[in-house]
């Protein structure tokens, strides 16, 4: 029996002595009692003066709580701590030494403590090293969609644009953007808006699959698809080589984002626009060609969306144009170089006399310090696409109104009864335009009545969101106008469906009116229609007395244009309502 002991002892000293974990006995205050070799191994880098009689001593700059962790143990036996990463930092006296250890604590008795010590320097470096390729993945990929991100995306077109000679580089960049998507999340939520992205990732990635399957021409394999903002994706296709090839495939792609996206019980039609850049040999750096796809969407954008547009470079000096005014619209909102002017509108009696107060249309205008007198239509698109139009539409009407209030007090009987401010496409998207206005009228004074609010044709037609909007606002009292008639998607047909006050007839139209029977036909037609429905009319573009004459012989309400003013600053309006210019009738 003593033999079988002594052999015991002796295999567990030969385990102690070969195990590659650092073993240690010590007493309850640290006093070392026994260690193996790895043990001494692992802690002699840590030891001053290669001192290791104490472990709290010689653990005390690394574990500084060690010490406190075992008094406030309180069983008699137990695990105190387990696996422990303790970090020693770098610049240990040995070359190789550890960085990381792992530490465990076993209280054997009130007397003992058993410890065991751990080298995992190399599986912490691992690790780092796999949450380092887990993180970096992460930041590549979107993660609404699953796919590729901007950061990918340029990463994927420089290598691209890095590979082989510069004659020899063939592809094309697609920039996508949903048109008017926000009235989806408007309308849905943003979590219904998710869910249609994330089918717009997929049904890309599956018709690009599909072409890269079928497509002969098509024979590259670095093909991408990214989302890069919250409705803008981007198609890489390598190996298109002609424009033609690249509309074959922005059609396919179109086709197949245009089947309606169902969620829960609706079902959601989408249109995009999109811009397309060939790679050629004259291409410079990924971050320019996303650039370019991203001004030729724009375009397209601008043309009505819902179609493509193939980039040229003359694209990139209107934008950098469009650039330049924004930056400066931007000052001329924060500098007052904004004014507003009025154009006169006048009244037309049964008797054919003139009413000189019936409104004024306001009008925007910017005074450039360098440029001089800048054309609304060179800015109003820019301020729209900028997110300006908020804060240029909210300046032009409370400062109409002020204007409008003024004029009352002052001008008594000649002052304008009704005051019309257009509205932006833009401006009919913001959810919050109701409340806005509805508190300029607050604020000023202005009678809800004597405002009239005035959108194109082809706006008031486009859809129920801008309707609902439209009701709103005239649920606060304001009046509607439907302006430019005769130039947009509607009809006389449709006329009943939109919910205004006044039909503007358009400039087209009334500049022909005393040479055309057909613009005559239809102007009467409008009238018409207008006055059944409850609607009063105005003519637009009026410059000569002949105009004039047909308009009201043809029972329009009211008229506006060179003939009886331009557009003038609001002291010069003022002195116009004074003149008498109603006193005789118009000529017929």
């Amino acid at each position: 029996m003593a033999e079988l002991a002594t052999d015991d002892y002796e295999t567990l000293l030969q385990f102690l002595y070969r195990t590659p974990i650092g073993l240690m006995q010590t007493a309850s205050n640290g006093d070392v009692e026994m260690l193996n070799p790895m043990a001494s191994r692992l802690l002699m880098p840590l030891a001053r003066q290669g001192n290791l009689d104490n472990l709290f001593t010689v653990m005390e700059p690394y574990v500084p709580q060690l010490r406190q962790m075992i008094r406030d143990f309180a069983p008699a036996s137990g695990i105190v701590c387990e696996a422990v990463k303790v970090e020693l930092g770098i610049g240990l006296p040995q070359e190789r030494a550890p960085t990381v250890l792992a530490l465990s604590v076993l209280k054997l008795d009130n007397a003992r403590l058993m410890i065991s010590l751990t080298d995992v320097t190399l599986e912490m470096r691992r690790e780092q090293d796999q949450l380092a390729r887990e993180l970096s993945h992460a930041a590549r990929i979107d993660a609404l969609t699953g796919i590729p991100n901007r950061v990918e995306l340029i990463e994927h077109l420089q290598s691209m644009l890095d590979s082989g000679p510069a004659a020899a580089r063939r592809g094309a960049v697609l920039f996508l953007n949903c048109d008017r998507f926000r009235q989806v999340n408007d309308m849905l939520g943003t979590a219904a808006g998710d869910d249609i992205l994330r089918m717009m990732g997929e049904r890309l990635r599956t018709a690009l699959r599909q072409h890269a399957l079928t497509d002969a021409e098509a024979v590259g394999t670095g093909d991408l698809v990214a989302r890069i903002g919250s409705d803008e994706f981007v198609v890489v296709v390598e190996g298109v080589r002609t424009p033609d090839l690249a509309e074959r495939v922005v059609q396919r792609l179109l086709k197949a984002l245009a089947v309606p996206y169902t969620v829960g019980s609706k079902q959601i039609v989408c249109h995009f626009s999109m811009g397309i850049v060939i790679l050629d040999g004259q291409s410079s750096g990924a971050e320019r060609m996303l650039q370019d796809a991203s001004i030729a969407m724009r375009e397209a954008k601008r043309s009505g969306g819902a179609t493509y547009v193939l980039f040229d470079h003359a694209m990139r000096g209107r934008a950098e144009h469009r650039g330049d005014i924004e930056v400066a619209l931007r000052r001329a909102l924060a500098e007052n170089e904004l004014f507003v002017v009025y154009q006169p509108v006048v009244g037309f009696r049964p008797d054919g006399v003139i009413e000189q107060a019936a409104g004024v249309e306001a009008l925007v205008r910017w005074q450039h310090p360098v440029r001089g007198l800048v054309p609304p239509v060179e800015f109003i698109g820019i301020a729209e696409e900028s997110g300006l139009i908020g804060a240029l539409g909210h300046f032009v009407l409370a400062t109409a109104c002020q204007e409008f209030m003024r004029w009352q007090a002052e001008l008594g009987s000649r002052a304008p009864r009704r005051l019309a401010v257009n509205l932006s496409r833009a401006q009919l998207a913001q959810p919050d335009l109701a409340d806005s206005v509805a508190a300029v009228l607050q604020a000023t004074g202005m009678p809800a009545g004597m405002l009239q609010l005035e959108v194109t044709e082809s706006l008031a037609a486009q859809d129920a969101e801008v309707r609902d909007c439209l009701v709103k606002l005239q649920s606060l009292g304001i009046q509607l106008a439907l302006d430019d008639f005769g130039t947009g998607y509607s009809s006389l047909a449709c006329l009943h469906q939109m919910p205004v006050n006044t039909v503007k007839i358009d400039r087209s139209f009334v500049c022909h009116a005393d040479t055309s029977m057909h613009h005559r036909v239809l102007i009467e037609a409008t009238v018409m229609v207008a006055h059944s429905l409850g609607m009063d009319t105005v003519a637009e573009g009026i410059e000569t007395t002949a105009q004039a004459a047909v308009v009201m012989q043809l029972g329009c309400d009211k008229g506006q244009g060179y003939l009886y003013g331009k557009p003038m600053k609001a002291r010069e309006l003022a002195a116009w309502a004074l003149e008498d210019l109603a006193a005789a009738p118009v000529p017929g």
